[in-house]
């Protein structure tokens, strides 16, 4: 227990130093002094939360919070999680709340405390804008209809899909859903009716079919017993707004029909030089999280690597263990698990870049172990004994003949590790990480522009890997002529 504290302290404290922020949440509320809760949201779900292109968090269920905290004087920090991963985080206590389009229903009430309700919903379908042959429900027999996960329109696709004779196709993010019918890929998509009314104002690729139907009321959830005063506090506020006006306001702002949606005036190219700062800055945060992690895996690859060639049966078998462990468990899986399975099951907060350097760090680190071990056996065990027959102790043999040679059998592995970690972190978008890839679905979930975000974003990681890997060529060609 005391070497996993040393190493964890030992992480937060290299993080610090190399300029990881503790945290990639947008404050609110400003003051300075008592308790900062802790708020998740998705912010891929216009009109309710999105990011504008200044970075801000704005829609709907943002500029709510945001009054609603000044007016009852308390302070907060969003933190972009996704839905999913924001509810899984406030039953683990990772949050103190959440504000995410949450349909309260009579199975989330079992789990968690809601607010008043602050919206009423429902759910409507929408087609692709040149689609004539969908018009009701009959017309989706033996097709394909996308939905998002864990919303209302999910659980009515469900409900329905025997009765009509359809396919549910599920997706994490809104935009992927959209994407999926604008492609043809799925004929129909069911959403919350505000959320698919901004979407085909703001762009004319969808539009919507058929009536709403009739859905459950949005609240700001806490988790079972939980934080009952921060919820007090936003009941109050929402009856102040709602007496005031504000709260008329602030939907007037997103839901008049005269809003057309803050990009419907780029072109192409206005859009990905708009688009350039942010994810410079999710790539900047790839990097270091690349880094970071490699550090504390080559860490882990030499403890565990020398253990596996050690002459200590025990040794051998505890590296063995690490090896398979942490190879063997999928990187989406140990990060959901060290996020939000650990600290519901041992009671505590973890932040979450102690979260995504633990997964990345164990998982490279068991990699990294096995290049180690297979770089020292490459050597000829003649080299070994010869050492030791002229008088050498083992640890200094290993160190002054073994060593030096295995490094140059191990370089092309370390390169290759590299760059599979940089690309591993897009992973822990899953967990609510704003690396390169999660800066790309923000900025899609604003403009709804797949093609040319993703473009952008696949161009910057070819480049980036390109010449990480030729710098590593380069070296690599120095020390084997060395």
């Amino acid at each position: 227990m005391k070497i996993l504290r040393t190493l964890l302290f030992t992480m937060a404290f290299m993080l610090l130093i190399t300029g990881i922020p503790l945290g990639m949440e947008h404050a609110g509320a400003e003051a300075s002094q008592g308790k900062v809760y802790q708020i998740g949201t998705d912010i891929t779900f216009a009109p309710f939360e999105f990011q504008d292109t200044s970075g801000k968090y704005v829609g709907i269920d943002m500029d709510l919070l945001d009054a609603i905290a000044k007016e009852q004087n308390f302070q907060y920090v969003v933190k972009p999680l996704g839905f999913n991963a924001a509810v899984q985080a406030l039953e683990s206590k990772q949050v103190d709340g959440v504000i995410a389009g949450m349909s309260i229903t009579d199975e989330r009430k079992q789990k968690f405390d809601f607010s008043d309700p602050y919206f009423d919903s429902g759910v409507i379908m929408a087609v692709r804008s040149d689609n004539t042959d969908i018009t009701g429900y009959e017309d989706l027999k033996g097709k394909k209809v996308a939905v998002k996960t864990g919303t209302e329109g999910y659980t009515f696709a469900q409900s329905i899909a025997s009765k009509y004779g359809f396919t549910v196709v599920p997706f994490d993010d809104s935009s992927l859903m959209y994407e999926d019918v604008k492609s043809g890929n799925s004929v129909a998509c069911f959403e919350d009716y505000p959320v698919l009314a901004y979407v085909a104002k703001t762009k004319d690729d969808l539009k919507l079919v058929g009536d709403k139907e009739k859905g459950a009321s949005y609240g700001f959830a806490v988790g079972k017993g939980q934080n009952q005063e921060l919820l007090e506090k936003f009941n109050a506020g929402l009856k102040d707004l709602k007496a005031s006006g504000e709260y008329d306001r602030i939907k007037s702002k997103y839901l008049a029909e005269n809003n057309t949606g803050t990009e419907q005036k780029q072109g192409r190219l206005e859009l990905i030089i708009d688009s350039i700062p942010p994810l410079l800055e999710g790539l900047g945060k790839t990097l270091i999280y690349t880094l970071v992690s490699l550090f504390f895996a080559f860490i882990f690859g030499l403890i565990f690597g020398f253990m596996k060639v050690s002459r200590s049966k025990w040794m051998r078998g505890i590296a063995t263990v690490f090896v398979d462990l942490f190879r063997g468990i999928p990187l989406l899986v140990l990060a959901l698990f060290i996020y939000f399975g650990i600290p519901q099951a041992l009671g505590f907060k973890m932040p979450l870049f102690l979260a995504a350097i633990l997964t990345l760090s164990l998982n490279a680190g068991a990699y990294v172990t096995e290049i180690i071990r297979g770089g020292i056996e490459s050597i000829d065990r003649g080299q070994m004994e010869a050492a030791r027959s002229l008088g050498l102790p083992y640890r200094k043999a290993m160190i002054k003949i073994i060593i030096p040679q295995a490094i140059r059998v191990m370089i092309p592995s370390f390169i290759n590790q590299l760059v599979i970690t940089l690309k591993d972190t897009s992973i822990l978008s899953a967990i609510g990480l704003v690396e390169l890839t999660q800066s790309g679905k923000i900025i899609i979930a604003r403009t709804f522009a797949s093609f040319d975000i993703w473009l952008v974003v696949a161009i910057m990681y070819l480049v980036v890997i390109t010449i990480l890997t030729k710098i590593s060529n380069r070296l690599e060609r120095k020390v084997q002529r060395g």
